[in-house]
């Protein structure tokens, strides 16, 4: 299943990171990707087929209904009931959350600095006449993350983001022999390896 690594070229992507790039892109592979409405894990464009036009804004008028929340805690909210599995982006979510507070469905207070978001009597309103649609966007994001999210132990997630910096880190700074990227290839090999043995 695991053999020799291709070769792969690092360019600078459009936040100015250097990533690596083999088929449907490095990154990718080992889990990481972005779709149409933030960053999603385990390839394929999730975050498109997961909220339509207008969807996400939805979601985002039940999190404050629940209770006030700034955007990040939206944010880390949606990404923990999905298991980490998407996560959405904040280019997104600030803009809905403006918009939310313009058709009068939220109130905003600064707290330290941060918005503080407040659902209206509008915005229940809201959320009452969208009741049905709201219930299946909840159901399918809890579905998602009860598909994507098992087995997403915190002692392997802080692993995997080490590895991972620790490749982009490496890399990034150039100037590895063959030998030392074929001693790359065979360390991830041999951990795969070991990691498909367990059981």
């Amino acid at each position: 299943m695991f053999g020799k690594h291709h070769e792969r070229h690092a360019e600078d992507d459009y936040c100015g990171r250097r990533h690596f790039r083999g088929k449907g892109g490095f990154w990718s592979e080992i889990g990481e990707g972005w779709g149409r409405h933030g960053r999603h894990r385990f390839g394929g464009d999730l975050g498109g087929r997961l909220f339509d036009n207008g969807e996400l804004r939805l979601v985002i008028l039940s999190f404050i209904g629940e209770k006030p929340s700034h955007g990040y805690e939206i944010i880390k909210g949606i990404e923990e009931q999905m298991g980490g599995v998407y996560v959405p982006s904040p280019g997104v979510v600030y803009p809905t959350l403006s918009l939310l507070e313009d058709e009068g469905f939220a109130t905003v207070d600064l707290q330290g600095g941060k918005k503080l978001y407040t659902i209206t009597d509008a915005g229940r309103a809201e959320l009452q006449s969208n009741k049905t649609r709201i219930d299946q966007l909840l159901g399918r994001i809890k579905e998602v993350g009860k598909a994507f999210g098992s087995g997403r132990t915190p002692q392997v997630m802080r692993a995997m983001h080490n590895f991972k910096l620790a490749l982009k880190m490496r890399f990034a700074q150039g100037n590895l022999t063959p030998d030392q990227i074929n001693q790359v290839a065979e360390i991830i090999d041999r951990a795969a390896q070991e990691i498909e043995s367990i059981g």
